[in-house]
């Protein structure tokens, strides 16, 4: 009786122990899991600060991506589809359908971005069509770059598709002849004892600086008469890279380097509030008037070096038009007709935009920037950047869709574009390419 009754008792006493060990391995679980949820979220935040921090910004938009969203809203949707057409066939249209205008020459001579630096590993080779031109821009093991033309003289293969580098030589896929990247010579042909004298590819001068590729081109063949020059933060890693934007814009390359002299476009534009976005349709609502961008600029020619301008600019981003929140001051360097720096200058430091603008085609245009800083700023250079991203999509809109006027209407406090046009003419020869109308230009 007394061993049953022991018996009972403990029984008892692990029933009654029973839930609260249910409790504790449930409060076990639960910590558990909210330890793994806590974990989850510290590396995801630490995840999104690495790629804020570390990892470049790549912000690209192809040609259809910006300025013609119009086509496919209201009564534009109803003709895509009564054709059949899809945005880019839409886009096409409207480039072919728009009064370019007269215009100046469509290639000026000066230095041209074909590349990034990084886009190009020793024993490299890669195709570049640009200025109306085909180039085989290749690196050699020991880091020289090189730029020849890109179709071989022998039979016309592209020796920049499936050509190989070849110690300082450039290696045809065809026929295997070899071409000297330092003069464009023909050092070998491997089926003949005798290379001809006059066997060669045009070179192309060309230069490193800034992380960018860059080639020389001259209507008239004549040697670089001045040359780019390196920034030696950048050069000795003192900035940190922050990332690029890259687009392609559907004018002439006079246009874009113009909005530096017509300083009456940036209260026009740019006055709205980021928060708007980029479609000028819609910038100026209401819901975003309480932020403003204010601007005052002025844009001179260098008068000590004639291939440069130079443009101060001031700006600050203002909430119910009175209390600034960021303020920035900006000296820009335009250095030849499709290369600038400009240098931002803030209460956190000194940002640096390199901004590049290559002719793809007559009317094409790849505008890129790359951003530099210093490390404890990527963050910041990340908000800038993006924040011009969207300032040059509104710009973009109307380079899209604008015509070129020989002889502008102008008031007093826009002769700076005059002076503007008087100085970039200094790019253009008697030689330089005129733009004649063809039905491929319209199928990008």
């Amino acid at each position: 009786m007394d061993m049953n009754s022991s018996w009972g008792i403990d029984h008892i006493l692990d029933l009654d122990l029973l839930p609260c060990v249910a409790d504790i391995t449930n409060m076990l679980v639960t910590v558990h899991a909210f330890t793994w949820l806590q974990t989850l979220l510290v590396m995801t935040l630490l995840a999104l600060i690495s790629y804020c921090i570390f990892l470049p910004m790549n912000y690209v938009r192809d040609l259809s991506d910006v300025g013609y969203d119009h086509l496919l809203e209201d009564s534009g949707l109803g003709l895509a589809r009564r054709k059949g057409r899809n945005k880019s066939e839409l886009v096409r249209e409207v480039r072919r359908l728009r009064k370019v205008g007269k215009l100046p020459p469509v290639y000026p001579n000066g230095w041209f971005s074909l590349l990034d630096s990084t886009d190009l590993a020793p024993g490299n080779v890669k195709h570049v069509a640009a200025l109306g031109e085909n180039f085989a821009v290749f690196r050699t093991l020991a880091g020289v770059v090189h730029i020849l033309d890109a179709y071989c003289p022998h039979l016309g293969a592209n020796m920049a598709v499936g050509g190989a580098v070849r110690g300082d030589c450039l290696e045809c896929p065809f026929h295997l002849w070899r071409f000297k990247g330092e003069d464009g010579m023909c050092s070998a042909i491997p089926y003949s004892d005798k290379v001809p004298d006059f066997a060669r590819v045009k070179k192309w001068p060309s230069c490193e600086e800034n992380n960018i590729i860059f080639v020389w081109y001259h209507a008239e063949e004549e040697k670089p008469s001045w040359r780019l020059t390196s920034i030696p933060q950048i050069q000795t890693g003192q900035w940190r890279y922050g990332g690029r934007n890259e687009f392609i814009v559907n004018s002439h390359i006079q246009d874009i380097p113009e909005n530096a002299a017509d300083v009456a476009h940036l209260n026009g534009v740019h006055s709205p509030s980021l928060l708007a976005g980029s479609d000028l349709r819609y910038t100026r609502r209401l819901l975003y008037s309480f932020a403003r961008h204010i601007w005052s600029a002025k844009w001179q020619p260098n008068p000590d070096v004639r291939h440069q301008s130079t443009m101060h600019m001031h700006h600050e981003f203002r909430l119910f038009n009175k209390i600034p929140i960021i303020v920035l001051d900006g000296h820009i360097k335009q250095i030849g007709p499709a290369y600038v720096e400009l240098y931002l200058s803030t209460s956190f430091g000194t940002l640096t935009l390199l901004q590049t603008v290559t002719p793809v085609e007559p009317l094409l245009q790849r505008v890129v920037h790359r951003i530099y800083c210093h490390p404890f700023l990527s963050l910041f250079a990340r908000f800038i950047l993006y924040g011009e991203s969207i300032m040059i999509e509104r710009d973009i809109m109307i380079w899209n869709h604008k015509t070129y006027i020989e002889k502008p209407l102008l008031v007093k406090e826009d002769q700076s574009i005059r002076r503007h046009r008087h100085w970039f003419s200094q790019f253009y020869s008697e030689n330089s390419p005129q733009f004649s109308f063809q039905q491929e230009n319209t199928d990008w």
